[in-house]
């Protein structure tokens, strides 16, 4: 082949080659530009969530409880088991998100908000029959029921949380995990503040007995009852607030179905953050004892055994808070609305003071299950 010709050759061939690659690149950026159009630009989300807390803070034991051990007032729900929160409450969770046409960056920003206010009162008594006096130690007719053993314990426990975030996303891998995949890795920042208050009140009388003494009209007895009351109280505010960084990674897969006639995808997600921020508590607690006895000759016998001056502590401390977290969970979508359902976890490492007479660093953490429904809008 002669020179002329090969170039002649060379040159269809490139041209051939140079229009092929320009209507491949027509035909992508005209099957992008479609995406674009289906795509909505704008993402909102609402939902709630049942979850279970932890990191709530210590209980008060009064001293009379561990006195007491076998008191049947204090053994079926005792001052301290009345303390134990709520095991679950009811929490909101709102997004919106926005991603510009023609590119993979995502902008949202998210809050997650959450409260419980729960008071219990627990009251406990037991009955007996007291003989009014014994003839030569056999107990008489005479006889009369009493409210002997009590205990009355009341606690109000309040709390609140809100979870705030801020974020930058790029889509690093459509169709990473297969064909209409995403997986969206995410930069921002992260505000976290937490407070509970909690009020404690107890009266008890856990351990009547009665005594029996010669009265002058023999062989009768006289019979009064000797025992301990004792009454404990208590107050704590704890709290924290804190922002800093955050990293989390979002996917999504689909498994069933299409995105024109409905689509099943499964959800997944994990979380990082560093939250630098001020940590508080104040916590005062006291309890008092009176013994109370007959006599026969001076009457009534009352006397303080004891009264316990308040005691607790105060915490004011800045401190940096790790956080952990992730969801799993499935979405169906048709068109512009998504249902999804799953479950998500969210653990802060020592953000609050939860101790009692001194500071003790608390995880608190959020685990439970969700329910959302999404909407876009535009595109």
């Amino acid at each position: 082949m002669s020179t002329s010709n090969y170039r002649a050759v060379r040159r269809r061939l490139l041209t051939t080659v140079c229009a092929l690659a320009l209507l491949a690149s027509f035909a992508s950026r005209e099957a992008a530009a479609e995406d674009d159009a289906d795509r909505p630009t704008v993402w909102i989300e609402l939902g709630g969530e049942m979850d279970r807390q932890t990191g709530q803070g210590d209980a008060f034991t009064p001293g009379f409880v561990a006195a007491n051990p076998n008191s049947p007032v204090l053994v079926p729900v005792s001052p301290v088991q009345a303390q134990n929160p709520s095991p679950f409450e009811f929490a909101e969770h709102g997004r919106i998100s926005f991603q510009p046409e023609s590119t993979n960056w995502v902008f949202s920003a998210a809050v997650n908000y959450g409260r419980s206010s729960n008071f219990k009162h627990v009251d406990h008594q037991t009955n007996a029959v007291h003989y009014l006096h014994y003839n030569n130690g056999v107990p008489s007719k005479g006889l009369y029921e009493t409210e002997v053993n009590f205990a009355d314990t009341k606690v109000h426990h309040q709390e609140s949380h809100a979870i705030i975030d801020f974020s930058v996303g790029k889509d690093v891998g459509l169709g990473l995990f297969g064909r209409n995949s995403s997986s969206v890795l995410n930069f921002g920042i992260r505000f976290a503040e937490f407070a509970s208050k909690a009020t404690f009140e107890a009266r008890a009388r856990p351990d009547v007995h009665l005594k029996y003494y010669p009265s002058p009209h023999a062989p009768n007895r006289y019979v009064g009852p000797y025992f301990n009351t004792y009454h404990a109280t208590g107050s704590a505010t704890r709290s924290f607030h804190g922002i800093g960084p955050s990293l989390s990674w979002n996917g999504s897969t689909p498994f069933a179905g299409n995105p024109q006639g409905g689509e099943a995808t499964f959800d997944w997600g994990a979380n990082a953050a560093l939250l630098f921020g001020r940590q508080k508590a104040s916590v005062r607690h006291q309890e008092s004892a009176h013994y109370q006895s007959p006599n026969p000759f001076n009457g009534i016998t009352y006397a303080l055994v004891y009264q316990h001056p308040p005691a607790g502590h105060d915490t004011r401390r800045s401190v940096v808070v790790p956080n952990v977290g992730g969801f799993a969970g499935a979405s169906y979508r048709i068109e512009n609305f998504k249902v999804s359902l799953g479950y998500r976890a969210d653990l802060f490492f020592g953000a609050m003071d939860g101790g009692i007479d001194t500071a003790k660093k608390e995880n608190v953490g959020f685990y439970g299950p969700f329910a959302s429904v999404s909407v876009g809008i535009g595109g």
